[in-house]
């Protein structure tokens, strides 16, 4: 087993990685920028190096001085958590080169699910069900203009080398796609540092559904079953998630799964990965994306499978087996995930920053808090202005509902803005509560608190 690993990234994620490497004995090395000293992340770890100032470019995404980091503290492997680093390949080739493990998938994998052409390519040879549109990129706006009228109205703007809800644009009509073509090229320029596009269908009010897969080094690829994320914002971010999805029957969860492995195979995937898919309001399920890494959101299958998925992530980059088959996959119970955040919906989502003066969390059956805050931190503004991740697991929704409610209504946090008010109206709207939901329930649940206001 590894002795000591690096964990590439901060906040809560830095947090949940240090604690499972504490419980299989493995040291823990923090890395943290000048702003970041007093994060919890830094104070969990066994060793913390500081790898730059405030800024995520000075820091946590400096290539060198976050392998200068690796290679002064003697980890043997990285773990990168979401984000920054951990859909890079360049970064897990660097490690390579170093003789450190990537606690992650392999190089080829992550290049062939990063890129959304060749993903849906993957999606279509492994016969996944995929949303018509281009089979690749689409060159001119021309072009889009041709597929856009063959597929029909309306359609996705969809960056090749998106994530995480950018680089998207929905267009009507075919005069709207000139202005949106160009915006949308702009954006995912600014964004990724590509500009290359899909056209795709739009899938009119959706859930968004998602299968995480775990997938060892000896050929062994399992689903854990599915992961309701269609609560989101008007930017695509997610907000509240919940497994299992409450109106998946057990043979759309199964097609859906082995679709899932399908996909993951035919690209040679290893470790933990999730992928993404759209359910319309007829059952059935499109391709829509693979995350390369742990998810946000990988808590809410954890409580209802009895699995730790970051443990499980270190023990298949280690060479271990799996040592489950898909038949001992079973689910148990209702698990939801509502992210706190240092932001004010009624503003259009706008981030706060400052000192946390007051931070009382929930601390009752049924509740599991990952996070990195506390009273006395400060938020900054140069990241992300999610605080926690608020988890709750009941025997079933109903349950998990109730339990939900009682936790939001008692989590108090003051001297920055939070969304923890919203939530709380969110989580008691009649269709939210019957699970009538779509990737469209919070721009209308936003609509109606503007009316009634």
């Amino acid at each position: 087993m590894f002795q000591k690993i690096l964990i590439a990234n901060r906040g809560e994620i830095a947090c949940r990685v240090i604690r499972a490497c504490r419980e299989m004995g493995i040291q823990s090395v923090a890395i943290y920028s000048q702003a970041d000293a007093a994060s919890r992340h830094v104070l969990l770890a066994d060793e913390a190096i500081c790898v730059g100032e405030a800024t995520n470019t000075d820091s946590y995404l400096n290539l060198p001085n976050v392998l200068a980091a690796v290679e002064a503290t003697g980890a043997d492997a990285v773990h990168p958590g979401y984000g920054y680093f951990s859909e890079r390949d360049r970064f897990a080739e660097a490690l390579a080169s170093l003789g450190v493990k990537f606690i992650g998938p392999n190089v080829a994998a992550i290049r062939a699910m990063g890129d959304k052409a060749s993903a849906k390519q993957a999606a279509i040879v492994s016969e996944c069900p995929v949303v018509p549109g281009s089979s690749g990129v689409v060159e001119n706006e021309q072009d889009a203009c041709k597929i856009a009228d063959e597929i029909g109205y309306p359609v996705l703007l969809k960056a090749v080398a998106g994530g995480g809800g950018r680089g998207i644009r929905r267009v009507d009509n075919a005069e709207e796609l000139g202005r949106q073509w160009k915006t949308a090229q702009a954006e995912a320029l600014a964004s990724f540092g590509n500009d290359e596009m899909l056209v795709e269908r739009c899938v009119v009010e959706p859930r968004h559904v998602e299968i995480q897969i775990l997938a060892d080094e000896h050929g062994n690829c399992l689903y854990l079953g599915e992961r309701e994320c269609s609560i989101q914002n008007l930017r695509h971010q997610k907000i509240v998630e919940e497994a299992p999805c409450a109106v998946l029957d057990e043979t759309t969860r199964r097609k859906m799964g082995e679709a899932a492995v399908r996909v993951a195979k035919e690209v040679g995937y290893t470790n933990a990965g999730t992928v993404e898919f759209l359910l319309d309001a007829h059952g059935e399920f499109y391709f829509l994306e693979m995350n390369t890494r742990i998810q946000v959101e990988h808590p809410v299958t954890e409580q209802i499978t009895g699995l730790d998925l970051v443990q499980w992530q270190i023990r298949i980059a280690n060479g271990e087996p799996l040592t489950m088959t898909q038949a001992d996959i079973a689910l148990r119970g209702h698990s939801i995930e509502a992210r706190i955040t240092a932001q004010d919906p009624d503003n259009d989502f706008r981030p706060g920053t400052g000192l946390i003066t007051r931070w009382d969390a929930p601390g009752f059956g049924g509740v599991r808090m990952d996070t990195h805050c506390y009273a006395g931190f400060t938020v900054s503004p140069f990241y992300d202005p999610m605080l926690a991740k608020l988890i709750v697991t009941g025997h079933d929704r109903a349950h998990a509902l109730r339990i939900l409610t009682a936790a939001l209504d008692e989590f108090h946090v003051e001297g920055v803005p939070t969304n923890i008010p919203f939530l709380r109206r969110l989580v008691r709207h009649p269709d939210y509560i019957s699970g009538d939901v779509s990737t469209a329930f919070v721009p209308r649940f936003l609509d109606e608190q503007v009316v009634n206001a």
